[in-house]
């Protein structure tokens, strides 16, 4: 009580008063408090009482995609890591057997790169050091960060089984892996085959789709001429006739129209131009392809400088569209266009390679092709099957009718592993195309150079533009014809059309999306995606394990060899398969002369993406039964949206492939961590936020309270401004929970109040609680824990501490201990704290916990433990709650106008008050009634009138009928409560309080007498 509420010599009353009373601290600490909580679950077995305590419960299984066990986390992880245990309480609150078991993954390139480093740094050369001593060094760097990354990922809060999560190093994962190979081997799925792919010259291994980014890069252009052979005899000359018979006639029509090729021309003399952003794949030309599309015509070079490449005379078929364009870029200042060229005319036309004369004396067709434009370029594809997917699926298309031609199908290999161009490519071998650090090679320059000698280039340029890169070592990649193990996607596996794709694609409409339109982003992948390579050509991962005919090529089918490979694997892992020549798997039955086993490993996305048969398959403690199973239990895969070419991808066809179906129910994707600014992270910016600097000056609670407020379907944001808006949040909802435990410590089990009994207040707050308690269990259903944060925080913030705990401080503080009123409350704020603190908990476990063991301390209890406290339906009224928001818009009213008088200091406090409110609106008037006004605006005394209100009255725009004529409360002020009453004094025992403290101090007296 401030000193001039009462004389010197009078009772101090404020012992009298139920006051807040908690040790549940102010200011939260969390850097220092969240470890502690972290080793008391441990201490606790936090992990193992979740497990005994679902036992029997359908299961929720969030299965983890493996991250990379390289490097510390960064905020990508950790938003990752926090989503994916916010999924998994949220499942286990509810009721479900959710239990995370976390992955890494330990194979391939990167881990492989970082030991290659350490070599480098010292000298050593990798290829001199045995392959099994190498390996060991691989998962002993990987063996380390997932040590580091444990706990690290722990600190968020994530609760799991780390000590047993799996890796795809494990001996048992590899025997799993190797398994899952020889099944598609089994069912001919597998196959060995010579197909263009990228392929890194850095790293010296073949790469997939995921694992290249696209990064900004000069490269040279080339125009270049192929000469035209004349026309093959015998072609269709009647239909020539009444064409040029056609083309007289328009000519006379449309003296300034382009005749036909076709009429009574040959094309001898003429060139076809291409336009390639890669001259070292020249020697890898095979054909060049158009469009049935596009409109071309026969052009001649009229004017241009005497030394111009594109001389006076010149011919070249271009498409309409580009031809400017071309000539522009050839520096020709004079062309005229001869004739038309449709598509027909181009049918049976061949070219001279533009290198002929140094060994590619061989013809090169004009072929078809859907994917040339005229968009850029000359309207004609330059096509190397060796080095291109379309133009090694436009080769195949034709290979058929082009040996009837007499022109060969084979494809060359024309660049080697070390990126060097080999024997294949006559006059240019040696020549290297990118070098081993990933520098532009000679080979560009060497072959425009043979051009111009050649006379065939027509004009050169640069041209900065996307091109492919490794995501690993930054460096550019090339496509090279390599021969590799692919799996089909379009063969059928056991019946007509049961195919890879047609499995993967049904899969797809069997999964539930989040956000939806991650659907038909994996299905336009699966549809438009070639034959999976799955082959790679270094020493750390898990190898292909199959034998093939050394005379065949046929791939050895024996259950009794593939059953000795995955027991060896069982026992001493994959390095088994490199540590002698393999004849122990083929026991006596095979020559091992007549056999040679495959040296390559596995991509790793095979790896990763057969975790399903290793984790969910194997490990009792998951081994959902879904319901494709007949069962209720549901599986979901939570990671980026960039997982849709990766890790939700390679899963799908793994699965389809060995099971007909996808290992997954649900696909749940977040998108990526950019600056304030909206800007990728990097070094460079100085703009990357670290979650360990996060968690060390706020702590994790803070970091995961910025995921769940964040829309995390799209890209997310991130900076101190942002974390400072988080922290303030924070700070809000702390206060408030503080709030109610200290209001609790009065709490009893003798003053609980049934719900019938309970005054409308308390029964309004119950249905919003009800309300709100349905809208978090649909947000969390779905995913939403934007919407289920924003939720339980506008409840916490603006229902209870700005209106009902402010509307009820005084019944609590005040009141007789017998009061219903307050008893009522303290009720109601019990249930209250028991379904927020518990739907808070899966957001934020730390605060949460600490809350819990506030109010229900105890040596092994915790609120991750208690399902959720959930709102009784039964409390719902619309009707009360209808009435209730009227009395709330009226009461902000009231509070507007106090508002103005405090801050012109003309009160200090609202008790002070007895404002007039000039209701004129009926419905308002009619909610007023049977409500104690003055009580909800917390004044000590109201009038409230049915007339208008003078002008002069306080107002708000948005409340129609509403008006409010501030006067000052008469009366004394009560030493107690600090009303302003006529009333203080009325109860001669207590002369300084009014009747109703006089009531309670005389229940406080009499309590403390009889203990006493």
């Amino acid at each position: 009580m401030p000193a001039d509420a009462k004389p010197t010599d009078a009772r101090d009353y404020s012992e009298t008063l139920f006051l807040p009373q908690t040790d549940f601290p102010m200011r939260a600490g969390l850097p220092q408090k969240e470890p502690e909580l972290l080793k008391r679950w441990e201490r606790i077995g936090l992990y193992e009482k979740l497990r005994a305590s679902s036992a029997g419960r359908r299961k929720y299984v969030l299965h983890d995609g493996p991250p990379y066990a390289n490097g510390h986390l960064h905020i990508g992880h950790a938003l990752n890591k926090i989503l994916k245990d916010v999924v998994v309480r949220t499942r286990q609150m509810a009721g479900f057997d959710s239990n995370y078991v976390p992955g890494w993954d330990c194979h391939g390139l990167p881990i492989e790169w970082k030991v290659e480093e350490g070599y480098r740094a010292k000298g050593l050369n990798k290829d001199e050091v045995p392959v099994i001593e190498f390996r060991k060094e691989c998962r002993e760097y990987a063996q380390n960060w997932i040590g580091i990354q444990s706990a690290e990922f722990q600190r968020l809060g994530v609760t799991g089984d780390w000590n047993d999560p799996y890796t795809t190093m494990k001996f048992s994962a590899e025997a799993q892996i190797a398994r899952e190979i020889m099944t598609f081997a089994k069912t001919g799925q597998l196959y060995r085959g010579s197909k263009p792919v990228m392929w890194s010259v850095v790293e010296k291994t073949a790469l997939a789709e995921a694992e290249i980014e696209y990064q900004e890069f000069t490269s040279d252009t080339v125009f270049v001429a192929f000469p035209l052979l004349d026309r093959h005899p015998g072609r269709r000359e009647a239909e020539s006739r009444d064409r040029v018979q056609d083309e007289a006639l328009l000519s006379e029509n449309d003296p300034g129209s382009a005749p036909s090729a076709s009429a009574g021309m040959t094309l001898a003399g003429t060139s076809v131009v291409i336009w390639t952003t890669t001259p070292w794949t020249l020697p890898g030309n095979r054909a060049v392809a158009y469009s049935q599309k596009i409109a071309y015509g026969l052009y001649e070079v009229t004017e241009a400088p005497e030394d111009n490449w594109a001389k006076v005379g010149a011919r070249y078929l271009l498409a309409d569209a580009l031809a400017e364009g071309v000539f522009k870029a050839a520096k020709v200042t004079g062309f005229k266009k001869l004739h038309n060229v449709t598509a027909e005319d181009l049918g049976d036309v061949e070219a001279h390679h533009p290198l002929r004369d140094l060994g590619y004396d061989f013809a090169v067709p004009l072929l078809p092709g859907d994917h040339v434009t005229d968009d850029a370029g000359t309207g004609f594809v330059h096509t190397a099957p060796g080095h291109g997917r379309e133009d090694f699926e436009l080769w195949m298309d034709h290979r058929f009718d082009l040996e009837k031609r007499g022109i060969s199908s084979k494809i060359p290999y024309t660049v080697d592993a070390e990126g060097f161009l080999t024997k294949d490519a006559p006059g240019f071998t040696g020549r290297s195309v990118i070098t081993h650090k990933g520098d532009k090679g000679d080979a560009n320059q060497a072959v425009i150079d043979a051009l111009v000698a050649a006379g065939r280039l027509v004009a050169r340029g640069k041209l900065r533009h996307q091109y492919p890169h490794s995501w690993r070592s930054k460096k550019p990649v090339i496509f090279r014809n390599t021969p590799q193990w692919f799996i089909h996607m379009d063969r059928d596996i056991a019946g007509p059309a049961d195919t890879l794709r047609s499995r993967a694609l049904a899969a797809i409409e069997a999964t539930a999306f989040y956000p939806p339109q991650g659907k038909n982003r994996l299905r336009g992948m699966i549809e438009g995606r070639p034959d999976w390579v799955v082959s790679r050509q270094r020493a750390w991962g898990v190898p292909i394990t199959v034998f093939t005919h050394k005379e065949t090529g046929e791939i050895l089918q024996d259950p009794r060899v593939d059953a000795r490979i995955a027991e060896a694997f069982e026992a001493e892992g994959a390095d088994a398969w490199f540590a002698d020549d393999g004849s122990r798997f083929l026991g006596n039955d095979y020559a091992l002369s007549d056999y040679d086993k495959v040296p390559d490993i596995l991509d790793v996305w095979f790896d990763s993406g057969s975790t399903h048969a290793y984790v969910l398959d194997r490990r009792p403690d998951l081994s959902p039964k879904r319901a494709v199973d007949g069962g209720e239990d549901q599986v979901l895969y939570l990671e980026g949206s960039d997982q849709h070419r990766g890790w939700f991808h390679s899963s799908l066809l793994e699965s389809c492939g060995t099971r007909g179906r996808a290992p997954y129910d649900a696909l749940l994707t977040h998108g990526f961590v950019l600056d304030e600014q909206g800007r990728k992270m990097s070094k460079s910016l100085g703009n990357i936020v670290a979650p360990q600097k996060i968690i060390e000056q706020s702590g994790a609670d803070i970091l995961r309270l910025w995921v769940v407020q964040s829309d995390y379907a799209d890209d997310l944001r991130i900076g101190q401004e942002i974390l400072k808006t988080a922290t303030d949040a924070y700070r809000k909802l702390r206060n408030t929970l503080r709030w109610m435990l200290g209001a609790l410590a009065h709490f009893h089990d003798g003053d609980v109040v049934e719900h019938a009994a309970m005054p409308e207040l308390e029964r309004y707050v119950l249905h919003r609680l009800a309300e709100v308690d349905l809208e978090v269990e649909a947000a969390y259903e779905a995913f939403d824990f934007k919407r289920g944060f924003a939720s339980l925080f506008t409840f916490l913030t603006n229902d209870l501490s700005a209106f009902y705990f402010d509307v009820r401080k005084d019944a609590l503080y005040c009141d007789p201990a017998s009061s219903v009123t307050r008893r009522a409350a303290l009720t109601v704020i019990d249930r209250v704290f028991r379904t927020l603190v518990t739907r808070l908990a899966p957001l934020l476990p730390f605060t949460a916990e600490e809350t819990w063991l506030s109010r229900f301390p105890g040596e092994d209890g915790s609120v991750h433990l208690e399902l959720y406290a959930l709102a009784d339906p039964d409390w719902r009224d619309e009707a009360l709650a209808e009435k209730w928001e009227k009395v709330r818009r009226v009461r902000r009213v009231v509070t507007g106008a106090l508002e103005i008088e405090r801050a012109a200091k003309r009160i200090g406090s609202s008790l002070e008050a007895a404002p007039v409110v000039h209701v004129t609106d009926p419905e308002l008037a009619e909610a007023l009634k049977r409500v104690d006004l003055a009580e909800v605006a917390i004044t000590s005394a109201i009038t409230v009138v049915a007339d208008e209100a003078p002008a002069d009255a306080f107002r708000l725009p948005d409340v129609a009928g509403v008006a409010v004529a501030f006067a000052r409360a008469e009366g004394r002020k009560c030493a107690r409560s600090w009303k302003v009453t006529p009333d203080v004094g009325a109860d001669p025992d207590y002369p300084d309080v009014t009747p109703r403290d006089a009531q309670a101090l005389r229940e406080w007296d009499a309590a403390r007498e009889k203990a006493a």
